[in-house]
């Protein structure tokens, strides 16, 4: 029906535009002049534009290839389909069938989906399904504002570009599948037979994630506090100004933090100080530093940093950024894992700032120091993947209607792109080494000579502090061989403190970061230049995911990981948990992204492994907890109250099914 509407329109040509959901179809054809509303589509001439609403079609569950796998039996796994089914979403089988009946109607198709792996698959996947054969063209989005879309529709990109996506995104989903169904009903069936009746999910990312939360809570649990000892000494420097200097013990009385361990010493040596009432400048440095703006935000920094500076978890950032992305058309596609920005983009920046001083007359104050002109170290082609860093458009007059967690996401989002206008931020760091009674003490100070990029929201971008390092101080001119008058002196009896327990924040960037925890070499090098566990875009659900199931729990911002997981990671095979495990997988799909292996050799290998691991494990005898938290547990970081500094270190409901991820 609607290819008759095309072509009654007098264009022999119908090009059917595929976006992922509504609300970008709508903008996208008010740009393209499709303006009449058809069934499931937008209408206009020559042109229709339809939508997905997220993934249309779903991986069959096992008893679409063998009914006897509606029963969950030991002996019937492992479960590795021979062909590989898909099937129809039944909440969206509406919309489905239009797509369906367009694109048999289509000569020509754009796919307008997001642009990144899972984007290409919602619009591959039914592209396939529904057996369209003729041409493809890829719309490749950067933002929704109409500049950009229209700039997008100016260069169009050949389908077979992005068709490995796809490939990627397809073996991700297939991995998951056989990884996440066969270990769930697998581990599930051996908690029954110690008597646990809960569904058990086991995902190949999400169990590796909560290993990681597991191995934190039981470093604090374990931990023992040491005592150590410090000395800070107050000093006047000219004009009876004070200043604060830290005490060095001898190396040989420190560990390896520099922490004096030995009391005697340390009391002697303040009653020393103490005794002489002054202390000479030894040796002075000073010396320029200067620190260039920080990148523009990749999603996973920006979940960082939202979530220590506004307390956000990782899901609700993501929500934000999303609705800033579809609904106001503030920002960029903020799905992206690449700070830096094209060099192209650059040309586009007087018109963005133009518009952001416009819409908000608290810049003005900024205005003078900004340079449209400077070229920061953002601007970098070499650098620049599928995406590039989150930054505002200019379609910035939507900011007065902002307001709460919106505003602030947004403000922190801008602040980031504002810097890149702005000088380095160059400050002085004097250091001086003073003797006291034959004592070392060291003093360090910071005088900043230009704020530069710090102007544009010094409180959001600036380094969050470890929670013992000290307070930058301006130090009073010194010169070496002056005598400082002691004011006064503090021994301080300090005891060593746990590790902090995971925020949302700090789990994303351990989830990016996950070559650290990992101690093979070898696999630590291979490991540098990856993803790390997860994608951007799914480490966010990831975690909400552990939370919906009960494996973990919030107290505050901090999580924490419930006796249910406990139980699991003690009993899933190491490799199943293991960190570095999946990020060699995510290495092997970025390898059919780009080609270099092919996605059924990618499927056979994860196949051929994971019937391995479920061989291994049929055997094995579960005691699992859980999986919710019983009520009034404490995290592990959690101290009884009385118990002094020397003590040993809401539960949600379960998921009925296991997901795979």
């Amino acid at each position: 029906m609607l290819s008759a509407i095309a072509k009654r329109t007098g264009d022999d040509l119908m090009r059917l535009f595929l976006c992922e959901k509504p609300s970008q179809a709508k903008d996208i054809a008010q740009v393209l002049g499709a303006t009449r509303r058809g069934e499931g589509c937008w209408v206009g001439a020559g042109v229709t534009v339809t939508w997905c609403i997220g993934h249309l079609l779903e991986t069959a569950p096992p008893d679409s290839y063998d009914a006897r796998y509606k029963r969950w039996v030991l002996g019937d796994l492992p479960i590795v389909p021979e062909r590989w089914k898909m099937l129809v979403k039944p909440k969206t089988a509406s919309q489905y069938k239009a797509d369906k009946r367009l694109l048999g109607g289509a000569q020509e198709l754009v796919i307008a989906t997001d642009a990144d792996r899972e984007g290409e698959m919602i619009a591959r996947e039914l592209v396939e399904h529904c057996r369209y054969r003729g041409p493809i063209q890829r719309l490749w989005l950067s933002a929704l504002d109409d500049a950009s879309i229209r700039k997008a529709l100016g260069a169009l990109r050949a389908g077979a570009e992005t068709f490995n996506l796809y490939q990627s995104a397809l073996g991700r989903s297939r991995a998951d599948w056989l990884i996440g169904m066969n270990m769930s009903r697998l581990f599930t069936l051996l908690g029954r037979q110690s008597g646990y009746q809960g569904v058990l999910p086991v995902g190949r990312v999400q169990t590796p994630t909560l290993r990681l939360v597991v191995d934190r809570d039981r470093s604090i649990a374990d931990f023992v506090p040491q005592p150590f000892w410090a000395i800070e000494v107050q000093l006047l420097g000219d004009g009876d100004v004070p200043f604060t200097a830290q005490w060095r013990a001898p190396d040989e009385h420190c560990d390896d933090q520099g922490r004096c361990l030995d009391q005697a010493l340390g009391q002697r040596a303040a009653e020393a100080m103490r005794a002489a009432g002054e202390a000479q400048v030894q040796r002075l440095k000073t010396e320029r530093v200067r620190e260039a703006a920080p990148l523009p935000f990749d999603l996973g920094t920006l979940q960082e940093i939202c979530s220590k500076k506004l307390g956000l978890g990782a899901q609700e950032t993501l929500d934000i950024a999303q609705s800033l992305y579809e609904t106001h058309k503030l920002i960029t596609y903020p799905r992206s894992d690449c700070g830096y920005l094209p060099v192209s983009q650059h040309g586009e920046a007087p018109g963005i700032l133009a518009a952001l001083a416009q819409a908000d007359p608290s810049l003005g104050e900024l205005a003078p120091h900004l340079e449209p002109r400077r070229k920061s170290r953002a601007w970098n082609d070499a650098k620049v993947g599928a995406h590039h860093g989150i930054i505002p458009t200019a379609a910035a007059r939507a900011f007065e209607r902002l307001s709460g967690k919106p505003r602030a996401v947004y403000t922190l989002i801008r602040a980031r792109y504002l810097a890149q206008f702005l000088p380095a931020h160059e400050y002085d760091r004097t250091q001086a080494d003073l003797d006291c009674a034959g004592q070392a003490l060291r003093t360090v100070g910071k005088q900043i000579v230009e704020p530069g990029w710090k102007r544009a929201l010094p409180e959001a971008l600036a380094a969050s502090r470890g929670r013992e390092a000290p307070m930058p101080q301006t130090l009073p001119a010194l010169r070496e061989g002056q005598t400082c008058p002691v004011r006064d002196l503090t021994f301080k009896d300090l005891w060593t403190q746990p590790p902090k327990p995971f925020t949302e924040g700090d789990l994303i960037k351990a989830m990016k970061n996950v070559a650290k925890l990992v101690d093979d070499p070898k696999l630590k090098q291979k490991l540098k230049d990856t993803t790390g566990i997860g994608t951007e875009a799914t480490r966010a659900g990831i975690i909400q995911g552990l939370l919906d199931r009960g494996y973990l729990t919030k107290q505050g911002k901090a999580l924490a990981a419930t006796p249910a997981a406990f139980s699991l990671i003690d009993a899933v095979p190491r490799a199943i948990a293991d960190p570095g495990t999946t990020a060699i997988w995510e290495q092997a799909l970025d390898m059919v992204q780009s080609g270099e292996m092919s996605l059924e050799e990618f499927v056979s290998k994860q196949s051929a492994w994971m019937s391995k691991q479920v061989e291994r494990c049929k055997g094995v005898r579960l005691t699992i907890s859980g999986p919710a938290a019983p009520a009034g547990r404490r995290a592990p970081w959690k101290k009884r109250k009385g118990t002094g500094r020397k003590a040993a270190p809401k539960a949600r409901r379960a998921a009925k099914s296991a997901s795979p991820a």
